[in-house]
């Protein structure tokens, strides 16, 4: 099952594994207010290639929105209550990102999710995501919503070990994935983006991974 290629119509919903699901054009018929507030966000804090601790730049553009974001530094991940690199506080999470993340989680069976905090990927032709697991938000009883607009993509689906051969799911604009429960801390990852032209995003594919974060730090 590890080696088939997942590709469903629309509107179908997919289990991938336990508490793991794919919900086909899920967000299609808000995709331009989605976009619309993708481009508002950025205004006030703009995409940027991140550093890993390692010292290498990560091919995938991010910024991010709610009461803390996810970043990258030479001490590790963190999420902090302020944007690093405008020393302001990240923008409000929109209603229409809110209304989405918790609709999808609640048709996964997760009733009560309540994200604080947005990651918003930006990817280029060629940028990819390696196998990770999102381990930095403390609270593993709440999923992860994951938000597909632009470009397709390759999704891999693994396990929790980084040896076990992952699922290949391909995400189309409007799809969504939720994972939590036993899934929670599965490995995934995106394989590079291949060439192509999206009406809407043209050469970029979008993700919003909504989370709920237990510590978000305070700068000083």
């Amino acid at each position: 099952m590890q080696g088939e290629l997942f590709d469903g119509p629309q509107n179908e919903t997919i289990k991938l594994k336990e508490g793991a699901f794919l919900f086909k054009a899920f967000a299609l018929q808000h995709d331009k207010t989605l976009l619309s507030a993708i481009d508002t966000i950025a205004q006030t804090s703009p995409f940027r290639q991140m550093m890993t601790p390692w010292g290498r730049k990560m091919s995938v553009a991010m910024t991010n929105c709610g009461k803390g974001g996810w970043i990258s530094e030479k001490q590790g991940y963190r999420y902090s209550a302020l944007d690093t690199l405008t020393k302001k506080a990240w923008p409000v999470m929109p209603d229409c990102f809110l209304s989405l993340a918790k609709d999808a989680a609640q048709a996964a069976g997760f009733l009560d999710f309540l994200p604080n905090a947005c990651l918003i990927n930006k990817y280029a032709i060629g940028s990819r995501m390696g196998l990770h697991q999102d381990k930095d938000e403390g609270d593993f009883s709440q999923p992860i919503v994951s938000v597909s607009l632009g470009l397709p993509a390759k999704f891999l689906f693994g396990g929790l070990t980084r040896s076990e051969k992952p699922l290949r799911v391909m995400l189309h604009h409007g799809d969504v994935c939720v994972f939590g429960g036993p899934s929670r801390l599965a490995y995934h990852g995106i394989d590079p983006l291949k060439e192509g032209r999206h009406e809407l995003t043209h050469v970029f594919r979008y993700n919003l991974t909504f989370r709920s974060v237990q510590t978000i730090e305070k700068e000083t």
